[in-house]
This record gives structure tokens, sequence and C-alpha cells, in this order.
């Protein structure tokens, strides 16, 4: 591995539903006179990805039913928005303390089914990508072939973690790079079998890549340079913990 850079792209314009996402990536790159290269890898904010895809819901013009009532009741949140909360979602996990965990109808497990108001216009919310890999593949394909070099995308949004307090951002969608690097069968230096380590390359580079994006610094777009990825189609579905296996739900 050698020297990793991560840039932030500035003058991403307010994105409205239907947005050209890729043609605001590039012409913002084009005032920064940034080139992409082969192997550079796009990391976006679910934020805008979903206000392109027109994911955003009038508060307003939501009824909750009496399972919202109840739940909203007991946790003090909005029902308007815990009933998109349960429509969003396959099942909730658990409850408390304001928050409610919910398991996505995308596979993830988060807080309120990822829906946000932050960054949006008053009185509404925006709403997951239905399939954030699909998302990210269509961005990069349209980057692609824009630019005629191979590149990665990463779709990024804030989690919270079972085991510690504060948030981090994290992949729900990639294109062009594999989700893990796996080392299962490789020995470290001291001739130690590996044997369950696998990287989460996709969540490393979301991680590293909310330190120039930020939540407040109105930059949903960063671009990082160097890092060495496999590439590969299989997304970050593919990396959701069966639930039998998962010993936190």
């Amino acid at each position: 591995m050698g020297v990793v850079s991560i840039l932030p792209v500035y003058g991403i314009p307010e994105i409205e539903p239907g947005a050209d996402l890729p043609s605001a990536v590039l012409q913002a790159l084009k005032l920064q006179k940034l080139r992409l290269v082969s192997g550079d890898v796009i990391v976006v904010k679910q934020k805008v990805v979903s206000k392109a895809e027109g994911r955003l819901v009038r508060l307003d013009d939501v009824k909750p039913g009496p399972e919202a009532l109840e739940l909203a009741k007991e946790q003090q949140k909005d029902p308007r928005l815990v009933e998109l909360i349960l429509q969003e979602s396959v099942r909730v996990v658990r409850a408390g303390h304001g928050v409610i965990i919910t398991e996505t109808r995308q596979g993830l497990v988060c807080a309120n089914s990822g829906i946000d108001k932050s960054n949006v216009q008053p009185g509404y919310v925006t709403l997951l990508p239905i399939d954030s890999d699909r998302s990210a593949r269509l961005i990069r394909r349209k980057l692609e072939l824009r630019t005629k070099v191979k590149l990665a995308v990463v779709i990024t949004d804030t989690f919270g973690r079972p085991w510690r307090k504060g948030q981090t951002d994290a992949a729900i969608g990639c294109s062009g790079i594999a989700a893990l690097n796996s080392y299962r069968g490789k020995r470290d230096k001291y001739g130690y079998h590996l044997r369950v380590t696998e990287p989460s390359v996709v969540d490393e580079i979301a991680a590293a890549a909310e330190l120039v994006t930020g939540k407040l610094s109105d930059v949903p777009v960063a671009l990082v340079r160097g890092v060495n990825y496999r590439r590969g189609e299989d997304g970050v579905r593919s990396m959701l913990m069966e639930r039998e296996k998962d010993l936190f739900r």
C-alpha cells in the first residue's frame, strides 16, 4: 500500500429529484482541476443519492397507523416519522432511549431505518436508496463512460455501533470494488495461519472519506486515490451478516 489521498470535492450544487449526479460530480471535479485516473474511488454520501432518486417524503403527507402511534408514544417520537420507519423496515430489532433499531428492506440494521431529517428542507425526510449497490453501479458506469477510466464508487451513510459510543460512516452500496479483502489461508510474519480475517475495505474507505466530507461541511462527495483494492461487483449486500450468526440481534 502506497500513499492514500482523500480529497473533498467542492462545488456540488443542491441536488433535486431527477438530477444527473454523475454530471454534477464531474463538473465539480473540473472546477477543482482534478482529473480522474484509473483506480480512483468516488465516495458519495447517501443523502445526495436519495435526493437524486426522489427518495424524499413530506411528513405532512404521512398518516400514522396504530402501531406507529403506540411506538411513537413509547419512544417520544413524531408518529409520522415512526410510520415511515416501520414502512421502510422488515422488523424492529429493538427500541429504547428514543431510538428505533430496525432491519431495513435493504437488509441493513440501523437506527430509524436510515431515515434522516438533516440537510433537507424543513418538513421533509430522506429515505435510503431502494438498492444502494445498484445506485453505485449506475453512477460508476456513467462516470466511466464519460472519463474512459476504471473507477469504483462507494455510497456511505452514518451508522452507530452496538458496542461503542459515537458514529462513523459505513458503506451501504458499492460498485467496481470488492467489498471485502479475504486473508483466509494466509500466514502472518510469525507463521500464524489466518482463518477469519476479512477487512471491509469499503467501510474503511467510507470512514476515511468522512474525515473530509463531515456532517456539516456541505461536501457530499470525496475522491479517494491510492487504495489498493480488488475490482468486484459483489456489493455491500454480500457483507451483511446472516441472522443466525449475528450475536447482536
